[in-house]
């Protein structure tokens, strides 16, 4: 597993953690720094401090796109999973997206459901194009 991998994996820890102590977006990241066990990266906290802070327009994009799936019915693995790859897609000039689309697909492929590969894929492929059509 490559660094940057493992630091997507960090920050979908954290993201999915915050989710299920109810805590905001990425809540429980002060607390993953304290005790910075696993250690977190910069990358880590610049995923997570990135997504929580855009996730109102991560979570529109991801609700337009992924069809006949609101967000509170996808398994909290691939909703946190999409919403690293949408902030590295819409908002980090140094990952190509088809490297977050390639990254966030083998994650799904490792953690979640055998479904979840083929829909985290296609949920991102409908925002790369739409971020294609909106910059043409």
């Amino acid at each position: 597993m490559g660094a940057r991998t493992k630091y997507r994996k960090r920050a979908l820890d954290v993201l999915f953690e915050s989710e299920m102590q109810g805590l905001s977006l990425g809540g429980s990241l002060p607390e993953r720094l304290v005790t910075n066990h696993p250690p977190i990266n910069a990358y880590t906290v610049t995923l997570v401090e990135g997504v929580a802070e855009n996730q109102e327009r991560i979570d529109g994009l991801l609700s337009e796109h992924a069809r006949g799936w609101s967000l509170d019915r996808m398994p909290g693995v691939d909703r946190n999973l999409l919403r690293v790859a949408a902030f590295e897609i819409l908002f980090t000039e140094d990952v190509p997206d088809a490297v977050a689309v390639s990254e966030a697909v083998e994650l799904a492929r490792e953690l979640s459901t055998d479904d979840s590969p083929s829909f985290v894929a296609g949920v991102l492929g409908a925002i790369i194009e739409g971020k294609a059509a909106r910059s043409a």
